[in-house]
C-alpha cells in the first residue's frame, strides 16, 4: 500500500498512518486527540510470566521470563485500565476493538472495558492452535487456545453502526456463515525469520480480522505492535496503520518485515 520508508518516531500531537512509535503505549495515546482511530486490534501484555521463568518437565528449557509481561495484581488491573481508557478516548465513537487474551487476562479486559468503561461488548472469538506446544510441566493440560474480545467503542445503549464485512467473514467458510471457533496454525517460521516474538500471532489470523472488522483506508491502532503482524496485515489489504511498540529490538524486526518480507509479495 505505502511506498514510504517506515520509520520510528517517540511521540507526536496526532498519530500519523504508517509510522511507528517507539513509546509507551499510554504516554503516547495521551499526546493524540479524541476520536482520531478508526479500530484498534491489539495483543496486550497477558501478565503471566514468572520473574524465574518456568521449566519444561522434560528438558533445562525455561521460558515465561519477558519482564514486559510481570506485573503485581493491582499493578496489572491499574495497566489494563489505563491503556484500554486511552484506546476508547482515540478510537472513533462505534469503532471496534478487537483485544488478545488468554485466561490469564481476558476476564479482567472485558470487567474492564463492560463494567469500569461501560462499552459494549459485541462477541468472543476462541482461535484454536491445532499445532500448540506441549503443556511445559506435565501437569496440566495443553493449553490449546486463546481468545479476541469484539467490542464497539459505545456505550450498550448507543452502540450502533459498527464495521461488520459480513460477506467478507463467509469467504473464510466456503460462503457460509464464520463461526466464532478458527482454527488456525500457530506462527509459521517464514513469519519469524526476522526476529521473533514470545505472544507473535500468525498474518493469517489478523489478516482474517482486519478483513473482517476494518473498511479500506481505515487508520487501525495496534498499541502493542510486537513484531509487526498486524501492520503487515493493514498493508496487504489496503488498510492505514499505526504502531505503537517501546522495545527497540521489536521496532528493529518490524520495520524488516515491513520493508522486506516475503511476507508482503
Amino acid at each position: 500500500m505505502s511506498t514510504c520508508e517506515y520509520t520510528s518516531v517517540v511521540t507526536a500531537s496526532h498519530p500519523q498512518a504508517e509510522r511507528i512509535y517507539e513509546a509507551d503505549c499510554i504516554e503516547a495515546m495521551s499526546e493524540w486527540p479524541d476520536a482520531c482511530i478508526d479500530c484498534c486490534i491489539t495483543d496486550p501484555p497477558y501478565n503471566m510470566s514468572k520473574k524465574k521463568g518456568l521449566g519444561w518437565a522434560f528438558s533445562k528449557h525455561i521460558t515465561m521470563q519477558s519482564e514486559w509481561d510481570i506485573f503485581s495484581k493491582d499493578e496489572y488491573a491499574n495497566f489494563t485500565h489505563d491503556w484500554l481508557k486511552q484506546v476508547c478516548r482515540v478510537v472513533k465513537p462505534n469503532g471496534n476493538l478487537l483485544i488478545f487474551g488468554s485466561f490469564h487476562n481476558i476476564y479482567l479486559i472485558g470487567f474492564t472495558l463492560q463494567h469500569l468503561l461501560n462499552r459494549r461488548i459485541l462477541q468472543q472469538v476462541t482461535w484454536f492452535k491445532p499445532n500448540a506446544q506441549p503443556n511445559i510441566t506435565g501437569r496440566l493440560l495443553t493449553e490449546s487456545t486463546e481468545f479476541i474480545i469484539w467490542a464497539v467503542n459505545s456505550t450498550p445503549e448507543e452502540a450502533k453502526g459498527w464495521t461488520f464485512n459480513y460477506e467478507e467473514s463467509k469467504t473464510f467458510n466456503e460462503g457460509k456463515q464464520l463461526r466464532n471457533m478458527w482454527s488456525i496454525p500457530y506462527t509459521p517460521a517464514a513469519e519469524k525469520q526476522h526476529g521473533t516474538h514470545p505472544t507473535q500471532k500468525p498474518l493469517a489470523l489478523l489478516t482474517r480480522i482486519v478483513k473482517i472488522w476494518t473498511k479500506p483506508d481505515d487508520l487501525v491502532l495496534d498499541c502493542f505492535m510486537g513484531t509487526g503482524t498486524t501492520a503487515v496485515a493493514c498493508e496487504t489489504l489496503g488498510r492505514k496503520w499505526v504502531a505503537i511498540e517501546k522495545d527497540e529490538n521489536y521496532v528493529s524486526v518490524i520495520k524488516k518485515r515491513l520493508e522486506g518480507s516475503i511476507e508482503r509479495t
